[in-house]
């Protein structure tokens, strides 16, 4: 990473979350998915984006966190890392701000592995303390890839 970089904060449930811009391809309203036979619970199901079969996953979920059912208000970040691309399910969106290596801080030892490995380090932004979500981490396992090969008019 440079010196300075843009990140998107995210809320999932009262709590802040910050992705990299530069991974983020669109942001759109929740659209009901087809669920997916035999995915894991953090996997919330399938859309069709344009032609092509998008995987949504459940931020919260895929974080231990409590989830909750989507609604009107919900938002997809699409992101992108490497030739993978997902829909995260996110409560909302709250802003873009630029990061300055003097605003990062490392990811504590407390609690268990999951949280350092979704979880690259935190920001501390005024008074608030965000997590810097780890892109490839949450993405959804490449196994479900072959999901995307589906035909379009196979998800709903």
């Amino acid at each position: 990473m440079t010196d300075a970089n843009e990140f998107l904060s995210v809320l999932i449930g009262t709590q802040e979350f910050a992705l990299d811009i530069m991974a983020i391809r669109e942001i759109r309203g929740w659209t009901a998915s087809t669920p997916l036979a035999h995915a894991p619970s953090y996997i919330k199901g399938m859309i069709n984006l344009r032609g092509a079969v998008l995987t949504i996953v459940d931020l919260a979920e895929r974080l231990n966190l409590p989830s909750t059912e989507p609604n009107a208000s919900s938002v997809i970040v699409v992101v992108e890392f490497g030739d993978r691309v997902a829909g995260l399910l996110v409560d909302a969106v709250c802003e873009i701000f630029t990061v300055t290596d003097e605003m990062r801080q490392a990811t504590p030892h407390a609690g268990d592995g999951a949280a350092r490995e979704f979880i690259e380090g935190l920001l501390m932004v005024g008074d608030r303390i965000i997590g810097i979500m780890s892109i490839p981490a949450i993405m959804p396992d490449a196994a479900l890839d072959a999901s995307a090969e589906l035909p379009p008019e196979a998800v709903g």
